[in-house]
């Protein structure tokens, strides 16, 4: 039985975005392709206890979920409601000569449309292509799940009510559509690389790869554009050190303690690759082109010891211009705290906590500070609070043992 659920989970995380899409292709309706969908994967964690997992999960999953949403059709009695609706959203022009044909980028841009508010778009990608439950979707967003689960809601109607086609942007349209596109798929790379459910894995690799893969889309539908260049070599650089961030007991690994030996050569080389050629531009980066080249300076230490924290310092000093989110200020103040010691980090990040109360990584870094500079119980009422916080398990394991260990 543990076989046959633990087969149900991978088809979860490596089928889900394809058969949602597959199915709003052919039905035009994402209610309909999600609940359907859902309803698949139930019946597959009933029955392949005992029947077996079948010898193509996806397909056999496809099937079942198209069965399903015709069955919800003819149930409404709208079939030719929907069918109507269908016409009207499914695709049948040819492709541009320039675009993709794949199914889940076409959700993507669908998902991430600017009819919807940017939020908005976030979290409906996130539930549609991502897969991740509205608890997920709330972690990822610092946002309260019944706001998440409202949000979803009316975004699906708008997308219905507004006619919204179930397409890949024409050429000239990307420009403008993109960069929405590129903050949802940093966002599902981000839950695959930390993932924050309680019930997942702390690393969920199909996400990771997912994101990936479909940001090289982009990149193929737009060589020149730097932003999605540079979010693309973010991902190279963050994916390459997946294998050395968990240790076989399953705790985070920091940075600092990471067998670099272990990091995959092959992607760090193309990440620093597209960093370069960006730098070569002599355009003005944004802000994926800015962590990307923060990642690049991380992955071209040998050892910790040789991280150049001045580069990284003035690059995230340029970030902020961009983004004055509380988050970057964060991490910068990281950045600073290697730099000039633990007091004047400290300073800043105290200054960040009515943006970042709900936030673990905020009582994290805080404890971390709080420690260097040997307040110990100030430290461990934090690192309390960063493990409530905290959704990771990896990390959950991390944080407690550097607690403690404060004696």
């Amino acid at each position: 039985m543990l076989d046959a659920r633990e087969a149900a989970g991978r088809a979860h995380r490596a089928e889900w975005a394809r058969i949602v899409a597959a199915l709003t292709r052919r039905f035009g309706d994402l209610d309909t392709a999600e609940e359907a969908t859902a309803e698949a994967f139930a019946t597959a964690v009933e029955r392949w206890p005992a029947d077996g997992v079948p010898a193509n999960p996806g397909a056999w999953l496809t099937t079942t979920a198209t069965r399903k949403a015709i069955d919800r059709i003819r149930r409404e009695n709208r079939r030719d409601d929907k069918q109507q609706e269908a016409g009207v959203v499914y695709d049948d022009d040819p492709p541009e000569p320039d675009a993709i044909g794949d199914e889940r980028l076409r959700l993507i841009f669908t998902c991430a449309h600017p009819a919807l508010a940017t939020q908005t778009r976030v979290a409906l990608t996130l539930r549609m292509v991502g897969g991740l439950t509205v608890p997920e979707i709330s972690r990822a967003l610092l946002v309260r799940e019944a706001a998440t689960g409202q949000r979803i809601t009316r975004a699906k109607a708008k997308i219905k009510a507004a006619r919204i086609p179930y397409r890949v942007p024409r050429a000239d349209e990307l420009p403008a559509r993109v960069s929405g596109v590129l903050a949802v798929l940093f966002l599902i790379f981000n839950e695959g690389y930390l993932a924050t459910g309680p019930g997942t894995d702390p690393v969920r690799p199909g996400l990771t790869a997912e994101a990936i893969r479909l940001t090289r889309l982009i990149r193929a539908l737009m060589p020149e554009d730097g932003e999605v260049a540079g979010l693309l070599a973010l991902m190279l650089l963050t994916e390459a050190r997946r294998t050395a961030r968990v240790s076989a007991s399953g705790e985070l690994v920091a940075l600092a303690e990471q067998d670099r030996a272990s990091w995959d050569a092959a992607l760090t080389a193309e990440g620093h690759r597209l960093v370069r050629e960006r730098l070569d531009s002599g355009l003005a980066p944004g802000r994926y082109q800015i962590l990307a080249a923060i990642n690049a300076v991380h992955t071209s230490a040998r050892d910790i010891r040789e991280t150049d924290w001045s580069q990284i310092l003035a690059l995230y000093d340029q970030l902020v211009r961009l983004d004055r989110s509380p988050i970057v200020a964060l991490n910068r103040a990281i950045a600073l705290g290697e730099l000039h010691g633990p007091e004047p980090a400290l300073e800043v990040v105290d200054g960040l906590r009515d943006g970042l109360a709900d936030y673990h990584a905020y009582h994290a870094t805080r404890a971390d500070l709080l420690r260097r500079l040997g307040l110990a119980q100030e430290s461990r009422v934090a690192y309390d609070k960063a493990i409530e916080l905290a959704g990771n398990t990896a990390e959950i394991a991390y944080l407690t043992r550097r607690r403690d260990q404060l004696g």
